[in-house]
């Protein structure tokens, strides 16, 4: 155990917290944009888009509600905002632009919400909290990218306003990977569970038996 996973532990962080039933799957700005290493993308965000295919079809399947996520400026910018000034060039995301289209393997059918957004976070003024709570929503579990920025930012706040964050962790990505993988750490300690598409799966269906 390294001296980091030692003194979380003595703290009390880490604490298990299993999924529960109902659950909700959100996909954070999978858009072209990010599986792009030459505009936004990069590390093993790729990989991350590939597993989280077989992610969607099972929460299809189970009929799970599912959220998609994009980041839309208007064409003329005039919703930039303190994200578009660390970052000027996310303002080529604007709804017609290419890269803002969610990506070819992971299009959204009938019924999914597709939510535009012009923070990391797919909770900051937006509906998604409403739609989650009306749905009962109690775990939402979250793919998408980047790990570090959106995903993070998500989580958070899904915890803070009352879900249970189960973060996919072979179906998120990051452009950074030393970024990807010590914002994993620090979500496991703090706020979120994190597991395996498979061992997710297998997790949540154990659960909902549990209820049959």
């Amino acid at each position: 155990m390294s001296a980091d996973h030692t003194i979380y532990q003595k703290q009390g962080f880490g604490a298990t917290m299993p999924p529960k039933p109902p659950y909700g799957l959100l996909i954070v700005d999978f858009i072209n944009g990010f599986a792009d290493p030459g505009r936004f993308g990069g590390g093993n965000i790729h990989a991350a888009i590939e597993c989280t295919r077989g992610l969607l079809a099972e929460a299809r399947s189970r009929k799970w509600p599912v959220v998609h996520t994009r980041v839309v400026y208007q064409d003329d910018g005039a919703d930039a905002n303190i994200f578009a000034l660390k970052v000027p060039t996310i303002l080529s995301l604007h709804e017609a632009a290419e890269g803002s289209q969610i990506v070819p393997q992971l299009q959204p059918v009938g019924g999914e919400l597709v939510l535009r957004k012009t923070n990391p976070s797919a909770f900051f003024g937006t509906s998604l909290a409403s739609w989650l709570s009306q749905r009962s929503v109690q775990t939402l579990l979250i793919a998408g990218c980047t790990t570090s920025g959106c995903v993070r930012a998500s989580v958070v706040d899904a915890m803070c306003h009352g879900f249970r964050p189960l973060v996919v962790t072979d179906c998120v990505g990051d452009r950074s990977l030393q970024a990807h993988d010590a914002n994993l750490f620090d979500m496991n300690q703090k706020y979120a569970t994190l597991m395996f598409r498979d061992d997710a799966l297998d997790a949540t269906a154990a659960f909902e038996a549990q209820l049959s």
